[in-house]
Formats: structure tokens, C-alpha cells, sequence
């Protein structure tokens, strides 16, 4: 019998026996994979083994701009081999809209849940899990509609929530509009359409590029990343840089620095804004001076201000100075009912992050531990970090020792190894081929925190 006629008749028997687990009807080891629409337009996939163990995992996915939609149900194709090989069943949509589709996602996500349950019976356990913008999804689901899972796991996470998000977002922005192109009009906020969010990233990418081949510009650069956060080494095809190399982490930052100008900062807000009917994001109040003050990578500015011989305090007041931006009442509310969030987790959540990550920096982590302690459930949630560049750079090991230790929670009642030993046992374990770089690490706060617990922060 074929590889293809196996499947085909594991297929069939699927569905012919919907209301019976995969485990008890499969006949070979092929798993099955089935393909289907919601009826709200989104797609969705799912993988489920012949030995299914009972376990479905509901992947959530990160932002996509589109055009293209399509169904994911994994984070990667190594990660989805050894996730099957050990019984997982995998599920996942591809929500029915792309960009800021939390409003979408949510609903997409649980009825794929309910189409797998329909199609194969009733998971003995059931875990949310997200990379990125779907690690907001995932914690979404976790706040809202504990009683469809069991536990959760956030994958470099956007779990500081929306508003917050677009707050940094703004701030690395403005200051680089202020600093290096001032009276160049480049709107930053509002913005009408696509083609007006591409031509202000031109603008403002070209004044980078610009600015990038001075001392003093490259100094402003550097605080403009320092006011997100953009760690020194954010890039894992360089190698890192020696802890006092300002210039070759400045280079770094000012690679990140462009990304965030070409698509978040300005063709993903104009997406977000249409949704939220408005200006969600504001700096009206901030203190420039102590933002920095906060940041991670504060240092790096004050050596490379030094080096251009440059004020770094006429710099600050510059930016205290400038005309500030108000967002629209409305748009924030929207934004902090469908993506900001109360810190009241009702079931377990292990959040794992790059240390390393430009596109959402590590110290979301602080602001989602802000917000659960405030919210009454920090024994629920743990957080553990990978030394390593880039965002959502997890290795398939990496990935399976935080689920074996999530897995462990729900199984004893009690967290269990999650120091970075235990997490870098674990993922020998179960990939002795691919990297286990769990560190011991606490992120600086985050820069502008705001979740619901907090109604009245953000500055």
C-alpha cells in the first residue's frame, strides 16, 4: 500500500467516525491532515498523528500584512516533525483578516477549536500557544476564554498589550522625525491611507540613512533605539558585539531601526488606526530625559554622545520641547478593549523571549508581569529567556522544553524546573541537534506600561 492510499484511508476513517479521538480509530502511522474554512471566511489547518496523545496544541500566529492569508498551525516545520513524532495534534487559522485582526483572531481560533473537536472528539487537554503578535492572541484567549484551554505559552510575545505597543512604537519615531529631519512635516500619526504611510517611511528612512554617516547622527540614532529598547545586538547572522563596542552595536540598532520605520511604525499603524478609527497612541506628558533614564541600552547613548561631542541633555530638552501628539479617545479605548489586558489569568502561563529582540523587546515581559501581579495571578505566570539575537529565533528545542515544562504545571499543580538548567535539560532531551540557550535574566521595565489594571499609565 502507497504512502498516499495509507493516508487516504486514514482520512476516511476520520471522518466517518467524527465523535471518536484520532487515537482510537488511526491504522497507520501517517498523521492526518485536513484543511477547512470557518464560516467567517478564515482558513484553518490541522495535523493530527495516528498515536495522538490526547493533547491539541492551538497555534496562533504572528502579524501578517498580506495579501497573502494563509492557515498556520506551528511555528516551523522542524518544530511540527518532533511535536508530532510525540503525539501532539496541531490546530490554527489564519483568522479571516490580515494586520491588527485581534478582533478576528480570537473568535477564528476558537472555532477551529470547535471544528477539531466536531471532527475528532474532545481533547483530554487543550494549550494555546502563540509567536509574536499571536503571543497577544494567545494571552488574549487566556484572559477571556479560560474555560476552552488548559494553559498557555507566548512565544516572544507581544504581551504588553496594544496600546502600550504603539505607544513605543510612536516614541523611537518622533524622535527621529524631531531630531534629524525637524520641519520636514512627516506625519506620524492619522495616517489616511497606504500611500501616505509609505512616503512618510521614505522620507524618514532617508534622513536615517542620512544621519547614519555622522558621529552626531549616529548618536541621535542610537537614543532613538534606546527609547524602544532595540538591544546592541538584535541581528543572529553577526556576531555579538564586545560589551563596550558602541559603534558596532549603534550598527546593529540602526539595521532594526530601519525595519521599524518601513513597516511598523508607519504601514502597520495605518492598518491599526483604520480599525480603531483613530489615533491610538499619544506622548502628550513624556519625559524624555527619564524614558532614557529606564532604558536598557542607556549607556551606549551617553558614550556615543560623548564621542560626537554632543549634548545629550539639549537633546533630551529638544524632545520635551517639541510639539507633542494627542491621541483620539475613542481609538485608545478600542485599542485597550480588544488588545490591552487585565493581568487576571485564570490558568497557567509560561511566556518564554529572545533576549535580543528589536520588533518586540524583551522587557514586554516586565510589562506583563506588571500587569498579572496587579491582577492578582503572578503564581500562574512564569517567564523564561534565550540568549539570542532576533525575534521568535527559538530553536524546535527550545520550543519543546517550554511546552514539557508548561505540560509539567498542568500535570502537578505546581511549577517544576523552570530555571534555565531544567528548561536546558529538557530541550537536549527532546533535540540534542539544535541549540538550548536558557539564561538566567531579568529585563529592565518596560518603557511606557499600560494594561487595564492600569487604566491611567502610559507615559
Amino acid at each position: 500500500m502507497t504512502t498516499g492510499t495509507r493516508t487516504a484511508l486514514a482520512a476516511a476513517l476520520v471522518l466517518a467516525l467524527t465523535t471518536v479521538p484520532a487515537s482510537a480509530v488511526a491504522v497507520t502511522s501517517d498523521p492526518v491532515h485536513v484543511d477547512g474554512r470557518l464560516p467567517s471566511g478564515a482558513t484553518y489547518m490541522m495535523d493530527v498523528p495516528a498515536d495522538w496523545n490526547g493533547t491539541v496544541l492551538l497555534f496562533s500566529h504572528g502579524y501578517t500584512p498580506g495579501p497573502a492569508n494563509p492557515a498556520r498551525d506551528v511555528t516551523d516545520e522542524a518544530t511540527k516533525t518532533l511535536l508530532l513524532r510525540q503525539g501532539y495534534a496541531l490546530i490554527g487559522s489564519s483568522y479571516a483578516t490580515t494586520g491588527w485582526a485581534v478582533t478576528d483572531a480570537v473568535p477564528d481560533q476558537l472555532a477551529t477549536l470547535a471544528a477539531f473537536t466536531e471532527r475528532f472528539g474532545a481533547a483530554s487537554r487543550t494549550i494555546a500557544w502563540g509567536q509574536s503578535y499571536g503571543g497577544l492572541v494567545t494571552t488574549a484567549i487566556a484572559e477571556r476564554h479560560p474555560e476552552r484551554i488548559d494553559g498557555s505559552l507566548s512565544l516572544c510575545g507581544l504581551v504588553h498589550g496594544g496600546v502600550a505597543n504603539w505607544n513605543s512604537t510612536l516614541d523611537p519615531v518622533f524622535a527621529l522625525k524631531t531630531l534629524l529631519a525637524p520641519g520636514s512635516g512627516i506625519p506620524l500619526v492619522n495616517l489616511p491611507d497606504q500611500q501616505t504611510a509609505a512616503a512618510a517611511a521614505n522620507t524618514l528612512t532617508a534622513a536615517v540613512e542620512t544621519a547614519q554617516g555622522t558621529p552626531a547622527g549616529r548618536a541621535r540614532i542610537a537614543l532613538a533605539a534606546a527609547l524602544h529598547n532595540i538591544p546592541g545586538w538584535n541581528q543572529p547572522t553577526q556576531p555579538r558585539p564586545a560589551a563596550t563596542d558602541w559603534d558596532a552595536q549603534q550598527a546593529h540598532q540602526y539595521e532594526a531601526l530601519k525595519g521599524l520605520v518601513k513597516l511598523p511604525a508607519f504601514s502597520w499603524r495605518q492598518e491599526a488606526e483604520s480599525r480603531a478609527g483613530g489615533n491610538m497612541s499619544w506622548n502628550t506628558g513624556v519625559d524624555y530625559a527619564r524614558l532614557l533614564g529606564r532604558s536598557s541600552v542607556r549607556k551606549e547613548v551617553t558614550e556615543l554622545y560623548k564621542e560626537a561631542g554632543l549634548s545629550l541633555k539639549a537633546d533630551l530638552a529638544t524632545l520635551n520641547r517639541a510639539p507633542r501628539v494627542g491621541a483620539d479617545p475613542g481609538a485608545v479605548a478600542w485599542m485597550a478593549r480588544t488588545s490591552s489586558f487585565t493581568g487576571r489569568l485564570a490558568k497557567p502561563q509560561l511566556a518564554v523571549h529572545t533576549t535580543g529582540d528589536a520588533l518586540i523587546p524583551v522587557q514586554a515581559e516586565s510589562a506583563l508581569k506588571r500587569a498579572v501581579t496587579a491582577g492578582g495571578s503572578a503564581s500562574l505566570l512564569r517567564q523564561a529567556y534565550t540568549d539570542n539575537a532576533g525575534h521568535c529565533t527559538f530553536s524546535p528545542a527550545e520550543q519543546l522544553a517550554a511546552l514539557d515544562t508548561l505540560e509539567d504545571r498542568l500535570d502537578t499543580g505546581r511549577w517544576v524546573g523552570t530555571d534555565p538548567a531544567a528548561l536546558n535539560s529538557r530541550a537536549t532531551q527532546a533535540d540534542p541537534t539544535t541549540p538550548t540557550r536558557y539564561v538566567p535574566y531579568r529585563p529592565t521595565v518596560y518603557p511606557r506600561p499600560f494594561d487595564l489594571a492600569h487604566p491611567a499609565d502610559g507615559r
